[in-house]
């Protein structure tokens, strides 16, 4: 196929309406994500007083919430014209999030949020790469190559501006509530965007796959044993992104580094990611995803058995570059590769996204809670460093038979 080239790619997007329209969200989601994760702990943790193991249990039940959540969305939407709702009630619930941590600014109001409203409005992400895949099936794979990695980059772009704005003005913990009511607002933006611009369910411009299947036969569909083997597999490659989320933050703070420096680390690994993302999508037309997750868990895995040693050392941002690459060579390949599991319902894929979740963020929520309780965080990156690399290896052993381009 002709390879899609970037300039090429972004005129493709914005003189498309719904493609600008999910561009834009895009980045705005990227914003949220970007001014909540690398900070989540920090607040919980140390703003709040939350210990290591509660931190730890609340990650696991919104966890389960999420994955709850994502799944009655997937199948309702596949079933049904309900996208539109679905994207409303997700940026509605970070709206109400943002302005509940606020306000009421207390270690329940966090956990409210941070188990119910949060997670619902995480559910976004997949909506958005539903409603892509649903939009650009007619066109060339090449070209839905680019499409979805231009997407996909433009939720690492908000790391690489926004992060060194939120390094300059969390100077201290007590400030961290600061973010708040930000996301407030990026909920206020993405919901005007959305009743502007997103079209009515019984108009959209592209074709709906129905399912044709009710809830039941739905989820034996989704947790048929081949697709949930692979499901918790990806989950587990993700897993070292998890890890690294939870402990980088504590790392640095461990270490003496301010969020001053987290936030510039996330934004300059970032930058990486950015660009690596923009060369997976041309990568992807002569390479296999299996090959580029092996390469993309690998440069991970050195990110985090190096971390706690040179997290001291100027030499940790050198780490950037491996975070960064690897992250690219993991999240774009594993995103066409969940999808994929069920061909054409959309919906029903996206859910895999968050199904994933069950294994990556319980893995590292799993490794947390034993290495800080064991030797501490340096026991938890070297964990997240072995499971992500079991990971790649089982899923390999397993697709060996598949295409070279699978």
């Amino acid at each position: 196929p002709t390879r899609c080239h970037m300039p090429a790619t972004f005129r493709t997007i914005w003189s498309d309406p719904t493609l600008r329209m999910l561009f834009l969200l895009t980045l705005l989601f990227g914003t949220f994500t970007c001014s909540i994760g690398p900070y989540q702990s920090l607040v919980g943790v140390r703003h709040y007083g939350l210990a290591d193991t509660a931190y730890a249990a609340l990650l696991m039940a919104a966890l389960a919430v999420s994955i709850a959540v994502s799944v009655g969305i997937g199948i309702l939407t596949d079933q049904r014209p309900s996208r539109r709702r679905m994207a409303l009630l997700a940026v509605a619930s970070l709206l109400l999030g943002g302005l509940g941590v606020w306000l009421i600014d207390s270690a329940t109001a966090f956990v409210a949020v941070h188990l119910i409203l949060i997670p619902i409005a995480g559910t976004l992400f997949g909506q958005i790469f539903a409603v892509t895949r649903l939009h650009i099936a007619h066109r060339p794979e090449a070209d839905r190559n680019a499409i979805v990695s231009v997407l996909r980059a433009a939720m690492g772009i908000p790391w690489v501006f926004i992060l060194p704005i939120w390094s300059l003005v969390l100077t201290a913990d007590a400030r961290l509530i600061l973010i708040y009511p930000v996301l407030a607002l990026l909920g206020l933006a993405m919901l005007f965007i959305i009743l502007r611009t997103w079209p009515p369910d019984d108009r959209a411009p592209w074709t709906e796959v129905k399912s044709g299947l009710g809830f039941r036969a739905s989820i034996r569909e989704m947790t048929a044993r081949p697709v949930m083997v692979r499901v918790m597999l990806i989950g587990a490659l993700h897993a070292g992104g998890a890890t690294a989320g939870v402990i980088l933050g504590l790392v640095f703070a461990q270490a003496g580094r301010g969020a001053d420096q987290l936030g510039l680390f996330f934004s300059v690994f970032v930058a990486f990611e950015v660009l690596a993302m923009l060369a997976a999508g041309a990568f992807l037309a002569q390479l296999s995803r299996l090959t580029l997750l092996v390469i993309g868990t690998a440069l991970y895995a050195l990110f985090l058995l190096l971390l706690p040693v040179l997290v001291h050392s100027p030499w940790v941002w050198s780490l950037t570059i491996f975070v960064g690459v690897g992250g690219a060579l993991i999240y774009l390949p594993a995103l066409g590769y969940l999808q994929d599991l069920l061909g054409k319902r959309a919906g029903a894929g996206a859910s895999l996204i968050a199904l994933q979740r069950l294994s990556s963020d319980g893995l590292s929520a799993a490794i947390f809670a034993f290495g800080a309780w064991a030797a501490g965080y340096w026991l938890v990156a070297v964990l997240g460093a072995v499971v992500t690399l079991a990971a790649v290896a089982i899923t390999v052993w397993l697709d060996r038979t598949r295409p070279l381009t699978a």
